[in-house]
């Protein structure tokens, strides 16, 4: 969408949220609530882009790991429930890559994954309202503001293309207890203490 960060040319610019960077880190807070944790799940819609070079991170870094992955493509709502039917015994975390179609089906992927015994592994803090294990990504409200900004820019006469696209500088580890209560998983102190928020 744009040539560079710094130097985003046309007339786009805005704030990255680092889909692509932050997958390594995930893994590390999952494996470190679930220490033997060696093999995970990925639910991805391969018809999006930006999930399927998540997904792909998320190999590369479980490859390094020693941690097996099971890929559960989707590609529309329908598909969902199905993928969760196909789960291999011994799977033992789903990890969601987001985009709009997970976005609105994560009610849904949340009570699958419970169903299924499963903690989830989340990009942002909002996905844990409805039953998600741990999210760590970029605060959102801090993007949000500083949305605002580039938008009055723009609008008092900047021109996008000379608006570097803006990094996170705010990123949140939250963690549901509720959750992991129901699953019978015990978090360690080590990361409540680290955690921005824990729900209870």
């Amino acid at each position: 969408m744009v040539a560079s960060l710094a130097k985003p040319g046309g007339n786009v610019t805005g704030l990255s949220t680092q889909t692509i960077e932050l997958p390594g880190k995930r893994i590390e807070l999952l494996r470190a609530m679930l220490p033997d944790l060696h093999r995970l799940a990925v639910l991805a819609n391969v018809n999006y882009p930006a999930a399927v070079h998540e997904a792909a991170e998320v190999h590369s870094v479980a490859d390094k790991l020693g941690i097996e992955i099971e890929m559960l493509e989707i590609r529309r709502a329908d598909d969902i429930a199905p993928a969760f039917e196909k789960l291999r015994s011994g799977v033992q975390a789903v990890y969601v890559c987001p985009d709009a179609l997970i976005n609105t089906n994560i009610a849904r992927i949340n009570i699958l994954a419970l169903g299924a015994r499963l903690p989830t592994a989340h990009g942002f803090r909002d996905f844990l309202a409805t039953g998600g294990f741990m999210s760590y990504g970029p605060k959102v409200t801090d993007l949000f503001r500083r949305a605002a900004d580039l938008v009055d820019k723009i609008l008092k006469g900047t021109k996008p293309a000379d608006l570097p696209v803006e990094l996170p500088t705010t990123f949140e580890l939250v963690v549901n207890l509720t959750t992991a209560k129901a699953l019978g998983i015990t978090i360690p102190e080590a990361i409540l203490l680290r955690a921005d928020e824990v729900i209870e």
